[in-house]
This record gives structure tokens, C-alpha cells and sequence, in this order.
């Protein structure tokens, strides 16, 4: 399996620490707010890896976090006349409420930063201790200077960093360097606070992290990965201290790409954003997860109209399959026994840096010669390529209707089908065509295939 570590910049050999198991870090949410579209799209491409990992026999261990003390919750707090944990615990609640909706796996661990306290003060000890870290009335600072492999993650030069700092309108001047970033931030009134040798403070966002990924995966873990905005200085920040700390840390970065609103990077700071409910609520659970599918995670997004449209089509273009298989009698074959051209296909798209659209593309074609062989009557061939599809959606977190769920008017459409089919064998087309327009108003659409007319709700 080969994947693209943004740390060498190359496509590499995914080699695991321990074999067949991957430990896998996955910066998780700052919960003071309601998750949107660019949040969905980071967690189903890691649900996405996590699946294709675990279809290819991996043993994953899935962690992420929850950023619970911060400057954001810290201001919605006094917004909202609340205090942090009850933003922290509320918006929390809803981020893995909608993420549920959305079908993505939890994670084996959900650290709190809050609970890992003693562990950060412990980093940041041995980081001052080697001479790395300084204290201030401010705070405790990591010297960047102190690390000569700083930018090697983002792909920067230190003096490109200094200059662009020294333009910074408000700079800290008890910091040695404008680059040096907060491992410790000294109390201020109001303030949450722990005690610490430097004084009472609260952590850094970067060391948060550092702390729980080594915590709970131990040094040298397999994966870190996260959104292309947190390669600096989240990231990059974070590898510095723990490497710094003499810390093995991770052995391969993965990020996924933005999602983009009309070419530019959607946001919250922008306005520009679609909330996740409200996507999930226009849009559906499925068609979503496919349409993130449909991109490589590497590659930006686009939400746009036509591109949700794709995924709708792409989505009952499946469906239909499922569906036509049930009403032909097609029978589901055992998991094992499964069509091994379109596997074998699937999986080398899968090897490859997580190639999901080229994934799907190897499903699609299983779908063109589903559909052919239940023209040609059905039978075992037809249940194979049908199972082989229903497999590997499966493994991609995509689960497909086929119509057996039963609903309240389900007898109502029946009968209306029948009535349909009985205008159409006596040539009394406009019949037929009114009973049609009359179940596409209602949000049910029909397909006339070799085999008959199958119905489902759009």
C-alpha cells in the first residue's frame, strides 16, 4: 500500500510499526460551534482511509481528540454568559451527533485536552529542562531556533518564517523569536486555569496534541492526519516539540484537501460556509459521503449544485442496481464469493494512496455488468457481480437501497404501479404517463427496465 506523506512530499510504502496494525491520530474538533461542510469532509475522508485500512486487513486503532479549553470557547462562553465546559460539552454533543447521521465510525479513543493536563506540564518540563522551551511572564515558548528540522513538515524556510512574522502587526516582545509558539499561556482574570511550576496557565494548542497522540498510541505511531490548514502551524508545531522532547512521533502525515465554494476555500471566518445539518438535511446522509468519495481526498472539493448533482446520479445509479437485483430474484452470495476482477481492481485503487474515485470507478463498472447479467436472466453470475457491489459500498462506509424497507403507502404505489402497467399493455399511454407525473410530484420515481418496473422514493 502506498500512501502520499506530506512530510517526504512522495508517495511511500505505508510500513506499519507493528504489522498488520496501524495506529492512526486524527486532529479532532475545537468544540465551540456547530460543525460544517469542511468538518464533514475531513471526517468521512478519514472514515473513508480508516475503512479502506481495515477492508485491507488492518488491525486500526483510530484516535481523535477533542480540543475542550480554548480561545474560541473561552469568548462563546462569555458570548453566551455560560462557562467553558458547558459550550465545550454542548457543541460536542451536536459535532458527534451529526457526524452519526453521516454513518462515520467513532474512534477507538476521544481524549479530552482537559484530562490530559499532567501530561502536557510533563512535556513542556522536558522541553524547558533541555534548553528548547523558555519561560516569560507571558508564558512558556518553544525556541524554533532551538530545532533545526522546523519546516521541514509545511516545506518552509525559517528565514522565510521570520520575515513574514517581523510584518505582523502585534508581536510579542518578551518572546526571543516572533516564530517561538505558546506551550504554556501564564492565567489571565477570568480565565480557566491549572497550577504549574511557571504558574498558574492553561496549555497551547499544539501541545495538546503532542501529549494525547503519544499518550494513548505511543511513540512512533503510524499515522497523524488532518486537514491541509493544520500542516502549519498546528502540525508542524506539533512534530517540533515531541521530536524536540526526544520523542519518536509520527511516521506518516496525511491531510486532506479544502472544500471550495465557487473556486475559494469555504470557511466560517469567510461566511461561506453551509452548516453540516443543513447539508445533510438538503442533500442526504449518502449523497454527501459520495460526494466526498467522488474527489481525491488530496484534491479540493468543490460544493457546488452540479456537483451534488453527480453524486445524486451516481447514488441511484447504485440504488437501481439494488433494487432491480431484489425485484429479478437475484440471490446474494457468500462475502467470500465475490467477483475477483472487480476486487482485485477495487483494491489496487485503494493501495494507491487511497485512489477513491478510482475505487468507485471499479464499483460502476461492476454495476454495467450487474445490470447485464440480470438482462440476461440472472442467475449466479448476476448474484456475484450484484453481492461484489453491495460488498465494496459496504466497505466504503455506503450502504444501498434496495426498496425492501417497507413504508406506509408502499400498497397505495403498488397499486398505482399495477394500474400503470395495465394502461400501458392496453396502449392507453397518457394513463400511463398521468400516473407517472402523479408519483414523481410525490417524490417517487419509476424505471422501466427488461425485467419489469421497479419504483423508488427520490
Amino acid at each position: 500500500m502506498q500512501v502520499h506523506d506530506t512530510l517526504s512530499a512522495d508517495k511511500v510504502a505505508l510500513e506499519p510499526r507493528e504489522p498488520g496494525k496501524i495506529s492512526l491520530y486524527i486532529c479532532g474538533p475545537t468544540v465551540y460551534d456547530v460543525p460544517h461542510i469542511g468538518h464533514a469532509r475531513s471526517s468521512l475522508s478519514f472514515d473513508a482511509i480508516r475503512r479502506a485500512l481495515e477492508w485491507r486487513g488492518f488491525d486500526v486503532t483510530h484516535v481523535s481528540n477533542v480540543t475542550d479549553v480554548d480561545d474560541k470557547i473561552i469568548k462563546k462562553a462569555r458570548t453566551q454568559g455560560s462557562t467553558e465546559p458547558e459550550v465545550a460539552a454542548h457543541y460536542e454533543a451536536i459535532h458527534w451527533a451529526q457526524l452519526d447521521r453521516l454513518g462515520i465510525k467513532r474512534p477507538h479513543e476521544v481524549p479530552h485536552a482537559t484530562d490530559y493536563i499532567p501530561q502536557m506540564l510533563d512535556l513542556v518540563a522536558t522541553l524547558v529542562a533541555s534548553g528548547r522551551a523558555y519561560a516569560t511572564e507571558s508564558g512558556v515558548y518553544f525556541s524554533v531556533e532551538s530545532f533545526p528540522d522546523y519546516g521541514a513538515l509545511s516545506h518552509r524556510r525559517l528565514d522565510d518564517l521570520l520575515e513574514s512574522a517581523g510584518a505582523r502587526v502585534e508581536v510579542d516582545e518578551r518572546k526571543r523569536s516572533p516564530v517561538d509558539f505558546a506551550l504554556w499561556k501564564a492565567a489571565k482574570p477570568g480565565e480557566p486555569s491549572w497550577e504549574s511550576a511557571w504558574g498558574p496557565g492553561r496549555p497551547g494548542w499544539h501541545i495538546e496534541c503532542s501529549a494525547m497522540s503519544v499518550g494513548l498510541l505511543g511513540e512512533g505511531f503510524d499515522v497523524h492526519g488532518g486537514g491541509v490548514d493544520l500542516v502549519f502551524p498546528h502540525h508542524e508545531n506539533e512534530r517540533a516539540q515531541s521530536e524536540g522532547a526526544g520523542q519518536r512521533f509520527a511516521r506518516y502525515w496525511l491531510h486532506n484537501a479544502m472544500v471550495n465554494v465557487g473556486g475559494e476555500k469555504m470557511a466560517r471566518s469567510l461566511g461561506n460556509f453551509t452548516t453540516l445539518e443543513e447539508a445533510v438535511d438538503s442533500h442526504g446522509p449518502r449523497a454527501l459521503r459520495l460526494l466526498v468519495l467522488q474527489t481525491h481526498y488530496r484534491s479540493n472539493m468543490e460544493m457546488a449544485p452540479e456537483n451534488v448533482a453527480v453524486a445524486a446520479r451516481s447514488l441511484a445509479t447504485l440504488d437501481a442496481l439494488a433494487r432491480r437485483a431484489r425485484t429479478a430474484g437475484v440471490e446474494r452470495l457468500d462475502p467470500k464469493d465475490l467477483d475477483p476482477g472487480t476486487v482485485a481492481a477495487f483494491e489496487a485503487a485503494l493501495d494507491d494512496d487511497f485512489n477513491m474515485p478510482s475505487a468507485l470507478a471499479a464499483i460502476y463498472e461492476a454495476v454495467r455488468k450487474g445490470n447485464l447479467a440480470i438482462d440476461a436472466g440472472g442467475g449466479t453470475e448476476a448474484g456475484r457481480v450484484v453481492s461484489t457491489v453491495h460488498a465494496l459500498t459496504g466497505a466504503l462506509g455506503l450502504d444501498l437501497d434496495d426498496g425492501s424497507a417497507a413504508g406506509e403507502c408502499d400498497d397505495e404505489i403498488n397499486g398505482l404501479l399495477e394500474a400503470r402497467n395495465a394502461a400501458r399493455a392496453a396502449k392507453d399511454f397518457g394513463e400511463a404517463d398521468r400516473i407517472r407525473a402523479g408519483l414523481a410530484a410525490r417524490g417517487v420515481t419509476l424505471e422501466d427496465g427488461p425485467t419489469g418496473t421497479t419504483w423508488h422514493r427520490a
